[in-house]
């Protein structure tokens, strides 16, 4: 049975994450973790501390005291939001990454972190954008991301980590609010359909970029965890997406449920710069093969299920 702590618990992710892991491995066994405490079911439900990742001792400690065999290192800041401090971004980032790995690596722990299309830029091939490219990122979060990467690998080859890790797409749920991130007008058009009928894109008309329904990446991460490590070759990058989608064919699927919702467009310049950097379809073929990789959710499937559950959480609100 794993042992299993979590940073970052209580964001977009790491709050749902934290709540599945509960039931597959038991309450005892999940030590959730973040920088304050948002008075949540992650907190309230299970074990709790709060952990500011740059500090490394404490991570060991915990490590030490819960007698934890796996990390799941989920705290950083998001795209749009590192943009706007990126120096503050990159300390984050990368710094509460190195504390976590080498707490991985003294205590002999498994290791994943995400990573994300972020980690690539303009001169990526923008369809099935393969496994192994070309990364040349222009954003800090980006940049990241690449580093992040590239240290995970270095941790597995020079020390033996079991280190692991996807790279997420835009992800969309009903339960944890936007976070910053650039793809994150797919969850705020869903509630302004719900409570408006309308909704302005801050992306454009025409910008594909890859999706997933929460639950496929939570099923995602756990498939990986539970994988067979001799198998895993391209261990800390998985390419991983169930969709590629502009803003209109989302609006489109929405118009199934919802007739007289109207999508218009107030682009936000430096996030559209943002989108367009990344791939328009990502190839998953990599973690097909080498952990059974397999999205349940398509974009009509997701569409009915997001507007059944905040509809009916917008009721139990009102």
């Amino acid at each position: 049975m794993k042992k299993i702590l979590i940073t970052g618990a209580s964001g977009q992710i790491g709050s749902e994450l934290t709540l599945e892991l509960r039931k597959q491995y038991g309450e005892k066994n999940v030590i959730a973790t973040d920088i304050r405490d948002m008075n949540n079911e992650v907190s309230k439900g299970g074990i709790f501390h709060t952990l500011d990742v740059t500090e490394g001792g404490r991570i060991q400690e915990l490590v030490r005291d819960h007698q934890v065999d796996t990390i799941i290192h989920l705290a950083a800041l998001l795209s749009a939001n590192a943009e706007n401090q990126p120096l503050n971004a990159w300390n984050l980032n990368m710094g509460g990454l190195m504390n976590t790995l080498e707490v991985a690596r003294e205590q002999s722990c498994t290791f994943f972190t995400p990573s994300s299309i972020g980690a690539f830029g303009p001169s990526t091939v923008k369809e099935k954008t393969p496994q192994v490219t070309v990364q040349r990122p222009t954003t800090m979060y980006g940049v990241s991301k690449v580093a992040s990467e590239l240290l995970c690998d270095y941790y597995h080859e020079k020390f033996g980590v079991d280190t692991r890790g996807l790279r997420y797409p835009g992800l969309i749920s009903y339960l944890t609010a936007p976070g910053g991130g650039t793809t994150d007008y797919a969850i705020e058009m869903f509630y302004k359909a719900i409570s408006d009928h309308h909704y302005s894109s801050y992306i454009a008309e025409g910008t594909f970029l890859d999706m997933m329904y929460m639950p496929d990446a939570i099923a995602a991460t756990i498939d990986l965890l539970e994988a067979n490590p001799a198998k895993l070759i391209n261990r800390n990058a998985y390419n991983i997406t169930a969709m590629s989608i502009d803003p209109k064919m989302l609006a489109d699927a929405i118009r199934t449920h919802i007739p007289d919702f109207k999508l218009d467009y107030d682009v936000d310049p430096e996030r559209q710069k943002i989108a367009e950097s990344w791939p328009d379809h990502i190839d998953t073929s990599a973690a097909v093969a080498e952990f059974g990789f397999r999205p349940r959710y398509d974009l009509e499937t997701m569409a009915t299920e997001m507007i059944q559950k905040i509809s009916h959480n917008h009721l139990n609100l009102t």
